[in-house]
């Protein structure tokens, strides 16, 4: 019986250790960054699989969602409301591209890497509209080759 109490304490420990390490990204959703008008800040964030994003709504109208076939195979497409936050939990590898709906099209876009960037070809083969094009760019260049 004491072994038994023993394992399972130890399963716990484990469990509670790796619930422990997931970390929680903030990004701001901004009129006016770092970067110019209408950004996410960060606008490129190294993840671990199980890591939240959390997208901070700073400014109102804006809203994070997940840009179609810029995210991993299997993972769950997400699309927030207009000045809420939204958290996502991000539990598939590879490059996960987010647009700020009404600003897309300003450049209002950021990449989330989460382990290795398992569909970062599929991802960079995504049209993308006006500024985010460029902006796209830079980010996905920012993906360390070869992972």
């Amino acid at each position: 019986m004491k072994h038994a109490v023993a394992i399972a304490a130890a399963f716990a420990t484990i469990l509670l250790a790796g619930a422990a390490q997931a970390a929680d990204h903030q990004v701001q959703m901004l009129n006016r960054g770092e970067r110019g008008s209408m950004v996410f800040q960060p606008d490129f964030i190294v993840a671990a699989p199980g890591d939240t994003v959390t997208f901070v709504p700073t400014d109102k109208s804006h809203d994070a969602e997940s840009i179609k076939d810029m995210i991993p195979d299997g993972a769950t497409p997400f699309k927030g409301n207009m000045s809420e936050q939204i958290t996502v939990t991000l539990d598939k590898e590879g490059v996960y591209g987010v647009k700020c709906t009404p600003h897309y099209g300003m450049g209002m876009v950021a990449l989330v890497v989460v382990g290795k960037p398992t569909n970062l070809e599929q991802a960079k083969a995504v049209k993308q509209i006006g500024k985010a094009k460029k902006v796209f760019e830079e980010l996905l260049a920012k993906v360390p080759a070869g992972n």
